[in-house]
Formats: structure tokens, C-alpha cells, sequence
């Protein structure tokens, strides 16, 4: 596994993108963490369905509670809980072990929700009481209602992973959101040390969105810019993330004991099959990132990803040049950030309502006729 550990060795936390019961109950999320670095897990609604529809792993609980009268929404909700606080427990000692840096499992917010502010703080609340984790992450999505609910979540003392980030400046928001929230917690007296935050930058998606848009214009240069942006765009992240780390706001909250809030690289599976599998792991190398990866590409990455050090550039210039030249032939940057925020709310929200249909179904097979 020396592609992982180099991963681990140049300050790149290894995290699962997936769970499910299945993990849980044969030990493969353990071996996971003994054999493959990883040190965390994150969730969707998406990976959620996927575990309910591929077994039985969950049909004595639905069984259970159909016949307690239970409607669906209250069955997810318990089943999600119960395989996130499981989750916890294997990852405690990690946890523990990196000072709640990492060992982290991450929940989201019913995505429902994204454009409610109060209903998306009630919530974060909620699974925070009853996972009753300290190593749980909420998820909460970083659209234009989100911030405020990420704000607020903080400064009640959970930890928030802020999900589907897709621009620069929305980016710029979420860790405003996220300083903001820490001062108010700070205000109520809480342990800043017990508060964790990650900010998930989506980045295959960007890359599909704008390679289309490329193709569609049938020009060289444009053509030459292909799988190139999404890499381009996350480096122009992680230098804010940076200059961040020497303002004097920061360094007020890293003297109470504040951890930073880590860049997290999401949607690291490649899309394009003329893309190497490990591309977005191994161009996105930086000390105090976290890359979180679906099974399939953490598996290539074991088995043949080269990581060779750093290689995101402390100097953005590159990288700016290249969002600066998708401008310039015709690809609108704000228009592709809108547009994929609209489209993984809504994917988002598509996998919640397959999963609650599919739960429905078990409880109708569950109960008498």
C-alpha cells in the first residue's frame, strides 16, 4: 500500500466514500483502517440507497420497525444513525489518536432541506443528539442557506462538513461561514479542540461539466484544456485555504485550540475513461487536505497509484491562468458553479427519495397482509 502511505506521509488524510451495515458487520471497514490508511468515512444519500438496495443487511430493523408503526422517514433516519454511530466506534481510536483531527464519519442533513436555513440547523442538531459521536461530522450543503446553518451548527458546538462547494467565491463564503461559527462558539464557552470542519470541494463534476462545454466548441485550443480545470480549480482553493492560515482572525482561534477547517476533496472518481483512474488523487497532493474516495479508487490507488510528493504549486499563477483561459474561449466559470450546485442538490435529493422508496417497500413486504 505505499501509494497510501505516501498519501499519509505528504499530509493527505485517507477517507472512504461509502458505508453501509455490510462494512460494519464483517469487519471490512477495520481492515480498511489496519491495511489502507484510511482514517475516515463520509456518506450521501447516494451511498445510503446503495447499501439498502444491495442486501439484506437491514431487513430485521425495517422488520422491527414496520411492525412498531414507524413511517419510512423515521426508518431511514434510524438505520443511517445506527450504521453512522457504529462507524464512529470502529474510528474512535483514530480519533482519538489524531487529536479529532481525523477519524472522523460524516452524516448529511436530509437534502430536502438545502434552501431552508432553520429547518437545516433543527436537523444538524437532531443527528448530532442522537448519533451522540464526538467523532461525527454533519453534512451540511454549502448552498447560499447553508452558510448560515453552517454558522449556526458551529457555534452550537457540531462539527460540519460543508458539502457540493463547486466555486471559488462560494468557497470564500464557506470559510467565512466557518470562522464566524467557531467565534460564536467560543462566545458560549464551548472547547473550539472538540470542533471539527472540513469544506468538500467537488472535483470530477467540474471537470465533466466543463470538458462538454469544451467539446461543444470544436476548437484546438479550447480541446487542450480538457481535465484540466477541476485540478485548477481545487489548487486556486487551496492556496485561499493557505493565505488563510496567516490571517490574525485564524490565529486567534488556533491559539484557543482550533482545528483548521481542511480542504476535502470530493467526487474523486474519474468520470472520463481517457482519464487515469488516480488522476485526482494524485494531482491533488498538499499537506492538511483530506481526498475521500469511493472503493473503486481507492482500490486503484492501492494498486497502482504513484504518488510523487506534493503537487498542488504554492504558486496559483498556473492554475489561474488555466481558469482564466476556459474564460477567454468561451466557458463561463459562473455559470458551470451554478449550474452544478443546482444539479447535486437535486441528485442529491433524487437518491433521498429512492431511498425512502425503497425503504418503503421493505416495510410493505415487512408487514402482515
Amino acid at each position: 500500500m505505499s501509494a497510501l502511505r505516501d498519501l499519509t506521509n505528504a499530509g493527505v488524510s485517507v477517507w472512504l466514500d461509502d458505508l453501509g451495515r455490510h462494512r460494519l458487520v464483517s469487519g471490512a471497514l477495520a481492515q480498511l483502517i489496519e491495511d489502507r490508511s484510511v482514517v475516515g468515512v463520509t456518506t450521501n444519500p447516494s451511498i445510503f440507497a446503495a447499501a439498502v438496495g444491495d442486501g439484506g443487511d437491514y431487513t430485521d430493523q425495517i422488520r422491527a420497525l414496520a411492525k412498531s408503526g414507524a413511517t419510512r422517514q423515521t426508518v431511514v433516519r434510524a438505520m443511517t444513525v445506527a450504521d453512522v454511530r457504529d462507524a464512529c466506534d470502529v474510528l474512535a481510536e483514530v480519533y482519538q489518536r489524531s487529536g479529532g483531527i481525523d477519524g472522523r464519519v460524516s452524516l448529511e442533513v436530509d437534502p430536502r432541506l438545502s434552501g431552508d436555513t432553520d429547518a437545516t440547523v433543527a436537523e444538524a442538531a437532531d443527528l448530532w443528539r442522537e448519533v451522540d459521536r464526538p467523532n461525527l461530522m454533519v453534512k451540511i450543503p454549502g448552498t447560499l442557506a447553508g452558510l448560515p446553518a453552517v454558522t449556526a451548527a458551529l457555534a452550537q458546538g457540531i462539527s460540519v462538513n460543508v458539502t457540493l462547494i463547486f466555486g471559488l467565491d462560494r468557497y470564500r463564503g464557506v470559510t467565512e461561514a466557518w470562522l464566524t461559527g467557531l467565534e460564536q462558539a467560543h462566545a458560549a464557552g464551548a472547547d473550539l479542540s472538540r470542533i471539527g470542519s472540513v469544506a468538500s470541494f467537488f472535483i470530477s463534476r467540474f471537470d465533466t461539466a466543463v470538458d462538454r462545454r469544451l467539446d461543444a466548441l470544436h476548437d484546438p485550443g479550447a480541446a487542450r484544456l480538457r481535465g484540466r480545470t477541476a485540478i485548477a480549480n481545487a489548487s486556486l482553493a487551496y492556496h485561499h485555504f493557505r493565505q488563510l492560515q496567516h490571517e490574525e482572525r485564524w490565529q486567534r482561534l488556533a491559539a484557543l485550540g482550533a482545528h483548521p477547517q481542511r480542504p476535502l476533496w470530493a467526487s474523486t472518481s474519474t468520470k472520463d475513461p481517457a482519464y487515469e483512474d488516480t488522476r485526482y488523487v494524485s494531482q491533488l497532493v498538499a499537506p492538511n487536505t483530506v481526498n475521500t474516495m469511493p472503493p473503486a479508487t481507492l482500490a486503484a490507488v492501492y494498486d497502482h497509484g504513484s504518488i510523487a510528493g506534493v503537487t498542488i504549486s504554492d504558486d496559483p499563477a498556473a492554475a489561474q491562468e488555466v481558469i482564466d483561459t476556459m474564460q477567454r474561449v468561451g466557458v463561463d466559470y459562473d455559470e458551470v458553479v451554478a449550474e452544478l450546485e443546482r444539479e447535486g442538490v437535486a441528485a442529491f435529493e433524487k437518491s433521498w427519495l429512492q431511498l425512502l422508496d425503497s425503504v418503503q417497500a421493505a416495510m410493505d413486504r415487512a408487514r402482515p397482509s
